[in-house]
């Protein structure tokens, strides 16, 4: 009998590492190939007796171009399903709450650093995986990402049901001010440069330059508050190459003319498949940001300057708990 209830304790195991594999599998997939496979698929179609099907589709794509600027189509059943938890459970991933956030108000998140998927924040903030919900009653996460996503057939439609936006001025402006209070929109700061800088046991953050969100918070009056991934940029080996190179070279022209960069990267197996390597999302304290309709350079500035110090503050103040040691230090670009 003991045997017995061993070998199912040990069918489940490996039931249980087989859909965590599965799950993640899918969600690099999903990453890497499901807009070119979509795009394909309705070019595909367009040549054969089915063309009607992909033609009523960008007709109805058209009238509903700007749908994702305007609150999208989140759907709480894409972002609680099973699979989200697999994903979850495969690195492991945490997402923890350093302060509360006020429901009857409105807030930017600058997540750092990128890594090279933002599985991160994507997890944290587009799924219900790390319970959001059940650590800020009252608050909507909305991930911000790249608005090209939003263009592509079908994807874009996935994109939305995760409750995912496009990282840009009328979709912010929507989101801060109308759609009511208590919007935690995500902004993953450093963009495609920072990505390019994702390394194992590496800290940097690319955000000297990006004022951006800061102007928008002081627009709408919506708090800033600082978050970062510890061990994002660890499950995965990127391939940098040395500046002027071709490879660098190529790299700084997609980004430039795609809007994102190709990162070349190895993972633990399978190629593709992260290292098991734990995630823990730390959500920092606000800090409170007046409305200003025409911001000041000054301003901007100023509260600039605030967020990096309190970036800083809670990179520090907690990379001890999630496994870094003492000597890590946050490098700021």
């Amino acid at each position: 009998m003991t045997g017995k209830v061993e070998g199912m304790k040990q069918k489940k195991t490996k039931l249980k590492d087989f859909l965590e594999n599965i799950s993640v599998l899918q969600w690099i997939l999903t990453f890497l190939l499901l807009g070119l496979a979509c795009i394909g698929l309705m070019v595909y179609l367009m040549f054969t007796s089915l063309w009607p099907l992909p033609t009523l589709y960008f007709i109805w794509q058209l009238k509903d171009w700007h749908t994702p600027e305007r609150g999208g189509r989140r759907t709480a059943f894409v972002r609680n399903w099973k699979m989200w938890k697999h994903v979850r459970d495969y690195f492991p991933m945490k997402l923890v709450k350093t302060a509360e956030l006020n429901p009857n108000k409105n807030y930017i998140l600058g997540c750092h650093p990128h890594g090279v998927m933002s599985m991160g924040a994507f997890t944290s903030f587009s799924t219900e995986a790390c319970g959001f919900m059940d650590l800020f009653p009252g608050v909507r996460s909305c991930l911000c990402i790249l608005g090209g996503i939003f263009k592509v057939p079908l994807y874009r439609e996935y994109a939305m049901a995760t409750g995912c936006y496009p990282v840009s001025k009328p979709s912010l402006e929507h989101l801060l001010s109308k759609s009511g209070k208590g919007n935690a929109v995500v902004i993953v700061i450093g963009g495609a440069t920072e990505s390019l800088l994702s390394l194992p046991g590496v800290n940097t953050v690319y955000m000297k330059q990006r004022k951006g969100f800061v102007r928008v918070a002081l627009e709408f009056g919506a708090d800033l508050v600082p978050v970062y991934s510890y061990g994002e940029n660890n499950i995965f080996r990127q391939v940098i190459f040395t500046e002027d190179s071709v490879g660098w070279r190529l790299q700084q022209l997609f980004k430039k003319l795609m809007g994102f960069a190709p990162c070349l990267f190895v993972g633990e197996c399978w190629f593709w498949m992260p290292y098991h390597c734990p995630v823990t999302t730390v959500v920092g304290s606000p800090i409170p940001v007046p409305k200003r309709p025409s911001p000041t350079q000054e301003e901007v500035d100023h509260y600039h300057g605030l967020y990096m110090e309190a970036l800083a503050k809670l990179f520090h103040g907690h990379k001890a708990s999630c496994g870094l040691s003492d000597s890590h230090e946050l490098r700021i670009i």
